[in-house]
């Protein structure tokens, strides 16, 4: 408990210095010096409290999901990004734009949430076809089929005139949030809520279909509802700030190597730990290039990517 209050502290002293990193000068002093009018107050307001907050609920939700959906498809190497998930969001969302261009976010959100669920639902189908002699060859398939996915998705972007949105929705960035419009992330912290209350039943559902049937667990709905937790999750992060790669695969396996596998206990940790992460890599995309901003896909991206590797070498250095 003492050492999650130390992250938690972290964390929380992480988006404080989030809230005074930007191109605009906003001190402590001038924005409770100044009246209500101020540019300060509103830079504040406006942009900077509001984009930490969707740091922090996004990074969490993230990383929650990557780790219900490991415990699902029991394979420490994958994350919504990396089994056509957050693809079928993205080409959810570009369906919903062309058909139903004025209906608001939410629906479309939830086009896109139905079309990640049923993305995820095609991978798990297409892994009881495969023989899976390694635990790579999981993400492998993954990999192909988000590769598919996004190519049909680019393609209908192309045809459309519509690129350029599809690019915005694959970049994750957080430098267009603003008070109105990163709200619909609330809907993430609810889903780790949940997740966090179903982590038992996850726990057991990851040990297989028989085992947790004798348990008197239902196997078929504790998956659905961790598919569902999952979709949700992907759709509401891709339409209110893009794709965050590799975050929902590194933070979760380095929580487990720190403090075991027991979901109930890890959840706290790794939601904590994403917003962390989360908020540390936009904090070094703010600061390496000031005044012009990397986008924090491109920072988690080159170091999940590093993880990801060292991951992969420590299992197989365990194996041999």
């Amino acid at each position: 408990m003492r050492y999650l209050l130390i992250a938690l502290l972290t964390t929380a002293a992480l988006a404080v210095v989030s809230v005074f990193v930007g191109v605009a000068d906003v001190s402590l002093s001038s924005f409770f010096a100044s009246g209500s009018e101020d540019i300060a107050n509103k830079v504040m307001l406006i942009s900077r409290v509001p984009r930490t907050l969707a740091l922090i609920l996004a990074g969490s939700s993230l990383a929650i999901a990557g780790m219900v959906m490991q415990m699902i498809v029991r394979n420490r190497f994958v994350e919504p990004s990396m089994t056509g998930t957050t693809e079928s969001a993205t080409l959810g969302f570009l369906v919903a734009t062309l058909l139903v261009p004025g209906w608001p976010v939410m629906g479309k959100m939830l086009i896109a949430a139905a079309f990640a669920l049923a993305g995820t639902l095609l991978f798990l189908r297409i892994l009881k076809f495969v023989p899976l002699r390694d635990v790579v060859l999981v993400p492998l398939v993954g990999l192909m089929l988000s590769g598919v996915i996004g190519a049909v998705a680019t393609f209908l972007a192309y045809r459309f005139n519509l690129l350029a949105s599809l690019l915005a929705w694959s970049m994750g960035d957080f430098s267009s949030v603003l008070r109105g419009r990163y709200e619909l992330l609330w809907a993430g912290l609810a889903c780790t809520i949940a997740a966090y209350v179903a982590a038992d039943r996850f726990t057991v559902a990851g040990m297989g279909k028989e085992f947790s049937t004798n348990l008197g667990s239902n196997h078929g709905y504790v998956m659905f509802a961790g598919l569902l937790i999952i979709s949700l999750i992907a759709a509401v992060c891709l339409v209110s700030v893009g794709t965050i790669p590799f975050l929902g695969l590194i933070v979760p396996n380095l929580v487990s190597l720190a403090i075991g596998d027991n979901v109930r206990r890890a959840v706290p940790w790794v939601a904590v730990t994403g917003a962390a992460f989360v908020l540390a890599c936009d904090i070094l995309g703010r600061v390496l290039r000031q005044p012009y901003e990397i986008p924090l896909s491109v920072i988690v991206g080159v170091i999940g990517s590093g993880v990801f590797a060292w991951l992969l070498l420590r299992r197989r250095s365990q194996d041999a």
